[in-house]
């Protein structure tokens, strides 16, 4: 247990066959959140547009932005390189670590880049660039996005005793209170700041709140979780979702969510043209800023990972994404996931139908054209 007893015991307890109802696969129209750090890369805007291109079968009520940040790497990123640089004898105990930064270390190598000539974002500067980068898909679409996106915090959580109050926790928490024989699902696609410091606000919304994130490894793997950006930037948030018991919908990134990869000719074929959001997809994706940041110089034979997607295509048609009922695990301190006697369930992914999601993506888009 990483989250305190005190603060857990808040929390009301459900029972296994009011979780089991909350975790079981959407049916009909779903009720909508989605909370994102839109402007971290490209994924986010390709999650957006298909759930607004999606009626049928998601009602969507809000937006809500999360802050990012890159700056966490940027310690380890300098020590890396100057290891991989200078050809300097790799010990053991550091061989796990540089691998980890391996690819990314030589793509600055080969752009001629430092990595002290790399800007990262702040979260404040992150969530208020997500926020305009919602408002922009919206525009894209020609879709009215007043009353619909929410500012989120500007910072993570450092306290279980103190959640951030935002426009985004307190539109989580209010759409739950409103709606509450009906589940409300927050697909969460960034860091959790904005959806934790909602249930510590609010902590009766697991009433009929279900969390659909995508992010880590799958929760019986023995791997560290550090390199999840999702996860690691706001560890508080993670830690809770596992332990409060809420219902969540667990959509792993790592060999799950990443087998979701889009080619340069997919793009030139399925997604540009197709009206204003095809062509702002398709820009994104030939300018894609963590190319500059990883020193990627050509993209042409290279996919890229749309992993965000996930999240909607379990929404719109959960065979999709198959997943299983599993015992909810603890995230240690360390980022590892543990499994304790006493454990919630939670739905948990494990595999995806890459071109079906990605079909029924296209179909729609192609309306637009």
């Amino acid at each position: 247990m990483t989250v305190p007893i005190e603060i857990l015991n808040k929390f009301p307890k459900l029972s296994n066959d009011q979780l089991l109802l909350n975790l079981s696969n959407p049916i009909g129209k779903s009720k909508l959140i989605i909370d994102t750090d839109t402007a971290n890369e490209i994924d986010d805007q390709f999650a957006l547009a298909w759930a607004l291109l999606s009626e049928d079968k998601i009602d969507l009520l809000g937006v809500t932005a999360e802050p990012y940040s890159f700056q966490h790497h940027k310690e380890e990123l300098l020590k890396a390189y100057k290891i991989i640089k200078e050809k300097k004898e790799i010990s053991d105990s550091n061989i796990e670590f540089v691998n980890s930064y391996k690819d990314w270390v030589n793509g600055l190598i080969d752009s001629n880049t430092h990595p002290d000539d790399i800007y990262f974002d702040s979260p404040a500067e992150g969530v208020e660039k997500s926020y305009q980068e919602i408002i922009k898909i919206f525009d894209k679409l020609k879709i009215p996005h007043e009353g619909k996106v929410f500012r989120g915090s500007d910072q993570y959580l450092t306290s279980f005793d103190e959640p951030l109050v935002t426009e985004s926790s307190e539109f989580i928490v209010k759409t739950c209170l409103q709606y509450p024989d009906q589940k409300i699902y927050v697909c969460a696609i960034g860091c959790l700041t904005n959806i934790a410091s909602a249930l510590l606000m609010e902590p009766k919304i697991i009433n009929n709140l279900v969390v659909v994130w995508t992010s880590g490894f799958p929760t019986y793997s023995i791997n560290n979780n550090t390199n999840s950006l999702n996860l690691v930037q706001d560890v508080l948030s993670s830690q809770l979702l596992f332990e409060c018991g809420v219902a969540h919908v667990y959509l792993p990134g790592y060999n799950v969510g990443a087998q979701l990869t889009l080619s340069l000719p997919d793009m030139k074929e399925f997604v540009n043209g197709r009206g204003d959001i095809g062509n702002y997809l398709y820009e994104l994706y030939t300018n894609n800023p963590l190319h500059k940041q990883r020193g990627v110089i050509d993209q042409t034979w290279r996919t890229w990972v749309i992993w965000d997607v996930i999240n909607i295509a379990w929404m719109i048609e959960p065979s999709w994404v198959p997943s299983h009922i599993v015992s909810s695990p603890v995230l240690n301190d360390e980022l590892f996931w543990k499994r304790e006697n006493e454990s919630y369930p939670m739905r948990e992914a494990f595999g995806v139908n890459r071109d079906a999601i990605f079909h029924d993506f296209f179909v729609k888009i192609d309306k637009l054209k």
